[in-house]
């Protein structure tokens, strides 16, 4: 492990006898963020009450944090912010670039893309209904759909399930030149592999920041608005924090200025303060580490699994610059699988209808690790442990 990453495993608190190969569903404890929480939950909310939003700056904290994901995925200062959930954030992406054409009816996606964004295309366009078609094609297929009927591309840059890759620049160009807007979801993306949605031209991007940023579960989505569209873009959920002057209680909604237009609901301080600790990890680290790091630590990975358990079978792309920052396989049971392993110390994660995840954060997880978890997941397969019932049993969150 070089140098920068055993400084930034000692940021994390990782349980005794874990090997964790799911920083791709959830980040560990920055052990930061909890010392943070705490402080703020004492001193800020205990010592100084409502006047925190003043005197702690809570309610600038959606911008501040903001533009700290911003630096991550090369977006400029003031064009990115934080709060809601990414279901939130879809839904304003995509309703504002549809106000934008309102002249088209067609969205792309593909059927790789995470479910949530399909739902939430859905029902907004059912709610319209002003005859828009959401068009979900196969990911290879995305390139050759995009034509002049186009309003919106919204597509995952990273497959949730396989780790599948798009090219963001490409397809934004092509979307570009048939007169659609683009939309990208960095959920598997912001903190995993270098991203640039500047030199991309993407119109809009979102994220969650619970993964690869390591902000705790149910931590706050983000949103990126291009510069040329901060003053185009009007939002549809027009929140109190988006409106121009929030507590002169106007009645009548007035955007805010740029991505801030792009704030609802009153910012989720704690939650908030937890994402902006763990981001200090990230201070003096370069996403080209992480990437070749994460690659290393995959291939060997990919390696070692395919040489001794042969029952399963490569989802992900073969060749590492076309996947996101996990390798995921094919097994008949590998929900019991990954139970069976995750009973060993092994955590990665299942996702209909056969998949077994395994993602690569360098951060936190080293070659010692990755080689051990292999061990692990060689004896489940070859002794069957995960043909036990308890294995069976299927939990809510898989």
């Amino acid at each position: 492990m070089s140098d920068i990453f055993a400084r930034t495993r000692e940021l994390f608190h990782m349980p005794q006898g874990v090997l964790y190969l799911d920083g791709n569903s959830l980040g560990p404890l920055p052990k930061a963020a909890a010392a943070r929480v705490a402080s703020t939950i004492q001193e800020e909310w205990g010592g100084e009450l409502i006047r925190g939003w003043n005197t702690a700056g809570w309610i600038d904290l959606p911008s501040r944090v903001g533009d700290r994901i911003g630096r991550l995925i090369g977006a400029p200062a003031g064009t990115v912010v934080t709060g809601d959930t990414l279901s939130i954030k879809v839904y304003q992406a995509l309703a504002s670039a549809l106000d934008m054409r309102p002249d088209r009816k067609v969205v792309i996606s593909d059927s790789g893309n995470f479910p949530t964004d399909l739902y939430m295309a859905q029902g907004l366009l059912r709610s319209l209904d002003k005859g828009h078609e959401l068009k979900v094609v196969a990911p290879e297929d995305v390139e050759a759909a995009i034509d002049e009927t186009v309003a919106a591309i919204m597509l995952t840059e990273v497959d949730y399930r396989t780790g599948r890759l798009h090219d963001m620049k490409a397809l934004t160009e092509k979307a570009h030149a048939a007169g659609a807007l683009a939309i990208w979801d960095l959920a598997h993306s912001a903190g995993a592999i270098p991203v640039d949605v500047t030199a991309a031209r993407a119109d809009f991007a979102v994220g969650c920041t619970y993964k690869y940023l390591n902000g705790g579960p149910g931590a706050p989505a983000f949103i990126y608005v291009s510069p040329e569209h901060g003053e185009k873009a009007i939002p549809a959920l027009s929140g109190w924090m988006g409106h121009e002057a929030p507590f002169a209680f106007d009645p009548g909604y007035r955007p805010a200025a740029g991505v801030e237009r792009m704030r609802v609901g009153t910012p989720p301080v704690i939650a908030l303060v937890a994402l902006d600790a763990a981001l200090d990890a990230w201070e003096g680290v370069g996403l080209d580490e992480v990437r070749a790091r994460s690659i290393e630590l995959s291939e060997r990975f990919l390696a070692e699994v395919e040489a001794r358990c042969p029952q399963l079978q490569l989802a992900s792309p073969r060749d590492p610059l076309q996947r996101g920052s996990q390798v995921s396989f094919r097994f008949e049971d590998g929900y019991a699988a990954m139970q069976a392993l995750i009973a060993k110390g092994v955590i990665g994660d299942f996702r209909a209808p056969d998949i077994m995840r395994f993602g690569f954060t360098p951060l936190y997880l080293g070659m010692d690790e990755v080689l051990a978890a292999v061990d692990t997941i060689e004896n489940v397969m070859t002794d069957r442990l995960w043909d036990r019932p308890e294995y069976r049993k299927r939990s809510k969150v898989t």
